[in-house]
């Protein structure tokens, strides 16, 4: 059977796109990937809480996917919006990655030895608020792009350190450049961080069948209790 499974065309999201067809490759399917570009690729200037679009990262993917264009999607399950379109429905969430941020210096310096006035890239408003209470004597700079984006942005001089999660760093390979890992109660972690969404049609059991040994049980309780919590606070891109 034939698997088209549709991705943004990032460094790190066609990293879980692959990771996903190897597993599904191994157990005998035959797949590509589609890359479909997003609104929030398209908007990679303007600041997320800016751009009144909800889903921003996985809408045209999901679009492709209700007119079967693609067979599954693979998503980063924290851009997935907690209220879900009709007929569509996260089918499984593999073992969660590291869920902590982490800071990247130019300089390897840890977050206490940045000097005051430092300039520290995130577009995230989560960061921002938790960051400033940390230290208030800090320039906080919006900053969007994919982490290799992100990486090179910092390479050149554009700020002094950024704020990211530690799963991409992970994946990509790039661990050598942590200064240091947040604690849980020093940043808390977005909904769902670390974690992948594999999502297909509702009703569609050769998709649910095949993608089925994927799921990490205990991770997707975990996410959904989450992403419970976050609907009923109302919160999203536009609520730290």
């Amino acid at each position: 059977m034939k698997i088209t499974i549709g991705s943004r065309g990032s460094q790190l999201a066609l990293w879980q796109a692959n990771w996903v067809k190897g597993r599904l490759a191994a157990a005998g399917y035959d797949l590509e990937i589609k890359i479909i570009k997003t609104t929030g690729d398209k908007l990679a200037n303007i600041p997320l809480t800016q751009s009144g679009t909800k889903g921003l990262f996985i809408k045209e993917i999901e679009e492709a996917l209700v007119a079967q264009e693609v067979d599954l999607a693979v998503h980063s399950l924290k851009d997935l919006p907690t209220e879900q379109p009709a007929g569509l429905t996260v089918a499984a969430v593999p073992e969660r990655e590291d869920a902590r941020d982490v800071l990247i210096s130019r300089d390897g310096r840890r977050f206490s030895e940045l000097p005051p006035g430092a300039h520290l890239g995130t577009s995230s408003l989560r960061r921002q608020s938790q960051l400033r209470r940390l230290r208030n004597d800090l320039e906080i700079l919006p900053m969007r792009g994919n982490l290799d984006t992100r990486l090179k942005k910092l390479e050149r001089g554009d700020c002094d350190a950024v704020v990211v999660a530690a799963a991409g760093v992970h994946r990509l390979e790039f661990k050598s450049r942590i200064a240091e890992y947040f604690a849980p109660d020093q940043l808390c972690s977005a909904v769902g961080q670390g974690a992948l969404a594999i999502e297909i049609r509702c009703g569609d059991e050769k998709m649910q069948e095949a993608v089925a040994p994927l799921d990490h049980p205990a991770t997707h309780r975990a996410v959904l209790a989450e992403r419970a919590m976050l609907r009923h606070l109302g919160g999203g891109c536009q609520v730290p």
